[in-house]
């Protein structure tokens, strides 16, 4: 992971932006400014390590040629060869061997090299954003992955240049925008001029022919003519193709991560952004399978005093104290804790207690306001406030449920995340009420609806907070191969609704199946099945209500409030 940056201008980077992309990758940052017709340009990155045995340090830049690479993301696969070493490597010098076929001259050559390069990174999979500078054409060319995945933006001068960067200044005279996921962008630096600003052109996606290879939702089908919905149950097939597959997209994930530079050994390479809900649970179960039996894994739980919450709880019970304590997902979170370590013995699972005081809130609010802009409602700042504070690591822990907390620092540089699972597996409120009104057919709108604006809405503003304290978060629902097995699978084998429901309590009815909410069934299936079955019956809680970093003001304050 790193934080990366292009300036048109050289002279246009900020101290505070330096430092924001500095903050990304603690292990080495380094900057390149290059001559062009118009005037200086900049290149920067600074590196997180955790692909390969060696420091490979950036911007890549080849010595012959002059090109620059610029990279933040994790390629695990080009096509379906799986990339050892460094990545950024292989990604360079793949675009390096693209862009070496001189094409012809004239717009329809420059087109056919721009076609090129976006095919190339079509067959990448795995998270990234980059900016590349192809020295040979004098074109930088820049994206993110199809899902958007990492956070990328771009911030037009008014005299007509343009910087790209992982994070914004936060300056009030800098207009910041996301990088559209839709595509690959390229400009010309020769074609910079105050007077026409810079002509920026897209090249989109190559559409893919094969279904099968999709990442696009499937058109909506029927169940059979005539015939009941199948009822899921734990002898359905895809329950043990859920695992399969889960289970894959976690493994590329987590083995492997490499101990920091300069360091013989830390005792949690792996963490994972834990409230106690279906999602990280499940993940967190599968991976006991997956590591090895001495490798410790951190638990980050978040928690907040919340104003607002104690003075209502106050006036119902004045002798109500700690404000961490009675947060639901602390309550969640160590239930599940207890059933992991029930189901799961013989190894370290630490529960981190990460406690944040309404005052620390406050003093931090200037910088989460900055790290998720231009998004800037009361909702994202509350959601993106619960993983800035939970991505810090820091909190307390215990060494035994009667021992005193302690203070401890998770050495984690790889956070997983459980997002995704709610949009792919119908885990919101609205997808009940979606069936409810309209059936299947207004379930799959709405889905594909939450689909389709993951990276719009999500993953560039939560990759900027996580980000921001030099560790890297990894989305296993969001592996390129389990999406496509996900999104080929009927909806009435991924949730329950309009299924009969059976319960496991009822003898006469003779079957082991428990009787489970419809939202996510098939994940609460498995989770029943591993034995994490306290967590197959939790109902989807929002991170911003579980960890009460929501609504801390008494008033009428919405979610969608601009952010003052």
């Amino acid at each position: 992971m790193c934080g990366i940056l292009f300036s048109s201008d050289h002279d246009s980077v900020c101290d505070r932006l330096l430092e924001c992309i500095r903050r990304r990758g603690p292990d080495h940052v380094d900057h390149i400014v290059v001559n062009h017709s118009n005037g200086f340009c900049s290149f920067i990155s600074s590196l997180l390590a955790l692909r390969g045995g060696n420091l490979v340090t950036q911007p890549l830049r080849d010595l012959q040629t002059g090109s620059i690479l610029c990279w933040n993301g994790e390629a695990w696969k080009i096509d379906d060869t799986l990339i050892a070493g460094n990545d950024a490597q292989t990604v360079f010098d793949c675009l390096l061997r693209t862009v070496s076929k001189d094409p012809s001259r004239g717009l329809d050559g420059q087109e056919r090299l721009d076609d090129a390069v976006v095919r190339l990174f079509s067959r990448l999979s795995g998270p990234y954003a980059f900016i590349f500078y192809n020295a040979r054409h004098g074109s930088v060319y820049y994206g993110r992955d199809r899902l958007g995945r990492r956070s990328l933006l771009k911030s037009k001068a008014h005299e007509g240049g343009i910087t790209v960067s992982s994070v914004c200044s936060g300056s009030s005279t800098a207009s910041w925008a996301e990088v559209e996921a839709d595509g690959i962008y390229v400009v010309h630096l020769g074609n910079i001029s105050e007077s026409t600003g810079i002509v920026e052109r897209r090249i989109t996606w190559p559409e893919t022919k094969d279904p099968h290879d999709s990442l696009s939702f499937s058109p909506f089908s029927w169940p059979p003519s005539g015939l009941e919905v199948p009822r899921l149950s734990l002898a359905t097939p895809a329950v043990n193709g859920l695992l399969v597959n889960l289970r894959h997209a976690l493994a590329i994930r987590a083995l492997d991560v490499p101990t920091p530079p300069a360091q013989n050994s830390t005792p949690a390479k792996v963490a994972i952004l834990f409230s106690g809900g279906l999602d990280c649970t499940l993940l967190a179960r599968i991976m006991h399978d997956i590591l090895p039996q001495d490798q410790d894994i951190d638990l980050l739980n978040v928690a907040f005093e919340n104003p607002r919450v104690l003075k209502a709880a106050a006036a119902r019970d004045p002798t109500t104290g700690d404000p961490y304590s009675h947060c639901p997902d602390r309550v969640t979170g160590l239930a599940t804790y207890a059933e992991l370590q029930r189901v799961c013995p013989g190894r370290t699972w630490r529960f981190v207690s990460i406690d944040v005081s309404y005052m620390e809130t406050v003093s931090h609010r200037p910088q989460i306001t900055t790290l998720i802009y231009p998004h800037n409602t009361e909702m994202d700042f509350s959601i993106a406030c619960a993983l800035y504070f939970a991505a810090r690591g820091v909190g307390t822990i215990r060494s035994g449920p009667s021992d005193d907390s302690r203070p401890y620092s998770s050495p984690a540089r790889v956070l997983i995340s459980g997002l995704g699972a709610d949009e792919l597996f119908a885990g919101y409120t609205r997808h009940t009420t979606a069936f409810a009104r309209v059936g299947f057919q207004g379930l799959s709108d709405e889905l594909e609806l939450d689909y389709a604006r993951l990276g719009k809405r999500n993953l560039g503003r939560d990759d900027r907070v996580i980000s921001h304290w030099g560790r890297e978060v990894r989305y296993p629902y969001l592996d390129e191969d389990f999406l496509r097995w996900t999104l080929r699978l009927p909806l009435w084998e991924k949730c329950g609704f309009g299924q009969p429901s059976v319960s496991v309590s009822v003898p006469s009815q003779n079957t082991d199946d428990p009787l489970l909410e419809p939202s996510k069934m098939l994940l609460r299936l498995l989770s029943w099945k591993l034995g994490m079955k306290s967590a197959a019956t939790e109902k989807k809680r929002a991170i911003q209500f579980g960890a009460r970093s929501a609504k801390m003001e008494t008033g009428r304050t919405n979610g969608t409030d601009i952010l003052s």
